[in-house]
């Protein structure tokens, strides 16, 4: 081996990551290699991709960034990149990416049969994986579940710095928000993200660990984040004063907030074929299994269950805003969040 070789490599992927470096089909790609576009943390998604890997024989190049700069890469690269999968943790992300013509329509009678309808674009060219809910979690010593209702609560004044917050970025934050305006407009979803702005103060993070750690140290009551992050905090802190609440399930309420993880075929994929054996693993019982214990997911075959420590599904109800409309309300939604001042 040349003696540069393994100082080159690392330098390489991290150009590549980056955006300096084109990813281009002079790169050694063979016909039994994928190149993945991931928006999903690499600790979440790589040990079921090396899952694949070792089931298929067919090598996966896994490429991770931020979800906008993906599909923004994605419509710049147009028919020159050698992305050939796209993955990541937004229905409204991959629903974006679909209008851009970015994904590839499908039709795979297995995945059809394996994916519920309701989690698929209407053309195939997406697929949800696994299902997360937007929750409350909180400090069982600060807060009792029955004090906060609906997620229109956290905007009264009596929860003034008690709560915290996704930052503005977040995909969580802006899926969450146009599902409430979705459901109760944009005057109603205007004086929410006030109230949770001012409640909220300093108390906005970057990541959603950090909003779970707060509370667990008790510098907050309260806060928003996916499900999975308070499974995967109590794993490591079994004695941590946690708990959560499935919000807006009272009569009248509009149900938990719901988005999936999910993957679409580039368009200009070199490697198809290789691409839709990773769609249809992925949505197999065996993938459907791996986010379950692995990551605390809710699958979404309805012949796999979830992790036992979960909320049984049957015991709360889901907003029913279609999956599909989160990419049509991004930039709205966006707009009320911009004109709030959420940081």
């Amino acid at each position: 081996m040349h003696p540069l070789r393994p100082i080159l490599r690392p330098l390489l992927l991290l150009l590549l990551a980056i955006g300096l470096v084109p990813f281009t089909a002079t790169d050694g790609m063979a016909a039994d290699q994928l190149v993945v576009y991931s928006g999903r943390a690499e600790r979440l998604i790589k040990p079921v991709l090396d899952a694949f890997q070792a089931k298929t024989g067919i090598q996966v190049n896994l490429l991770s960034s931020g979800t906008t700069e993906i599909v923004n890469r994605l419509q710049a690269e147009g028919d020159r990149t050698t992305a050939d999968v796209f993955l990541t943790n937004d229905a409204g992300s991959l629903e974006r990416a679909r209008e851009l013509s970015l994904l590839l329509p499908l039709e795979l009678a297995n995945i059809e049969q394996a994916i519920p309808a309701s989690f698929r674009a209407l053309d195939n060219s997406w697929v949800g994986l696994s299902g997360r809910f937007w929750v409350l979690v909180y400090n069982t010593g600060l807060l009792k579940p029955a004090e906060v209702r609906s997620i229109l609560d956290l905007a009264d004044q009596r929860w003034k710095g008690k709560i915290a917050i996704p930052n503005a970025g977040s995909e969580y934050l802006q899926a969450g928000v146009s599902v409430i305006k979705a459901v109760y407009g944009d005057d109603r979803t205007q004086q929410f993200l006030t109230g949770l702005r001012d409640n909220a103060g300093t108390s906005v993070y970057g990541k959603s660990s950090q909003i779970v750690d707060a509370i667990a140290k008790g510098q907050v009551a309260m806060g928003l984040v996916n499900h999975y992050y308070l499974y995967r905090y109590v794993s490591d802190h079994p004695d941590a004063p946690l708990a959560l609440s499935m919000l807006d399930q009272q009569a009248g309420g509009m149900g938990a907030i719901m988005n999936v993880a999910g993957v679409g075929i580039v368009k200009h994929s070199r490697h198809v074929d290789a691409a839709k054996r990773l769609v249809e693993f992925l949505a197999s019982r065996e993938g459907q299994k791996l986010f379950a214990d692995l990551n605390k997911e809710y699958p979404l075959h309805p012949d796999v269950l979830a992790d036992p420590a979960l909320p049984k599904r049957e015991s709360f109800r889901a907003a029913t805003v279609p999956l599909t409309k989160l990419g049509e309300l991004r930039e709205p939604t966006m707009a009320l969040i911009e004109r709030a001042g959420l940081r």
